[in-house]
């Protein structure tokens, strides 16, 4: 396998010492255990990490669950497993070729019951906080965005070869207007999950400071309870080095104000 000098370089600055264990369990297959909720007829397999970070959202008892991004859709069905009653899902992916994956995964792995209370989208999700008819719309939202996906990098040598430090700059901002879009949709007292699979600060805490900046007087940190991981400051992170081969996962919550 090739290297990247800046990618090395970039990781190295971030994580010191630490970076050598990291990046050999970067390198290693990722953990994966079967999901099987209450509404499931087929155990689906996933992250740990993952796991943790959609049964971080609190769901609401009425309304509709956005998950903003929603492919290939192991968040979708833990979300949906745990669904109050009267609660509905909005399963939501941009990408048509991913959100083929999304549809193929709730019709193969949810009840006909489940399923029926599940809507899949295809919007651009950040553009949607702008217009009328999406404001406050949503009792709640997750948030699993577009990243740099380091683990993917570091396995894929045409990927590694095209990284370069602007790469997390640029997803920064995608993220934040995700995320920005996200909480617009939410309803007053809504809880907010904004998840990566990103090493990168500027990925993670960076966006969530954002947010609590711009929206301080509406926006409540309500960081994840999950034991997994170590904490930052706006959150909490699971690296594989340190949880047997699980994540990387980032996970911050917010709940909006009334």
């Amino acid at each position: 396998m090739k290297t990247n000098q800046a990618f090395e370089d970039y990781y190295k600055a971030l994580y010191g010492g630490r970076w050598t264990n990291l990046r050999k369990a970067l390198l290693e297959k990722s953990s994966t255990v079967p999901f099987l909720g209450p509404r499931l007829v087929l155990p689906y397999r996933m992250d740990p990490a993952s796991l943790r970070a959609a049964e971080s959202l609190r769901l609401a008892e009425t309304g509709t669950i956005f998950d903003a991004c929603a492919a290939p859709g192991g968040k979708s069905l833990v979300v949906a497993s745990s669904l109050p009653p009267d609660a509905l899902l909005g399963a939501n992916e941009f990408s048509r070729e991913r959100r083929r994956r999304l549809l193929s995964v709730l019709d193969s792995h949810l009840s006909d019951e489940a399923r029926a209370r599940v809507a899949v989208s295809g919007f651009d999700a950040a553009s949607l906080g702008g217009k009328a008819d999406y404001r406050e719309k949503f009792s709640g939202a997750l948030l699993d965005a577009p990243c740099s996906s380091e683990r993917h990098v570091i396995q894929n040598e045409k990927a590694l070869s095209r990284w370069t430090p602007a790469r997390p700059r640029f997803l920064a901002q995608r993220q934040w207007a995700l995320l920005s879009s996200c909480f617009l949709m939410l309803k007053p007292g809504a809880s907010l999950v904004y998840a990566t699979c990103a090493l990168s600060a500027e990925e993670n805490d960076g966006v969530a400071e954002r947010l609590l900046a711009k929206y301080g007087d509406r926006a409540a940190l309500d960081p994840p309870d999950f034991p997994e991981g170590e904490a930052t400051r706006f959150g909490r992170i699971i690296l594989p080095d340190c949880s047997g081969g699980s994540g990387p996962m980032y996970v911050a919550r917010f709940l909006k104000k009334a």
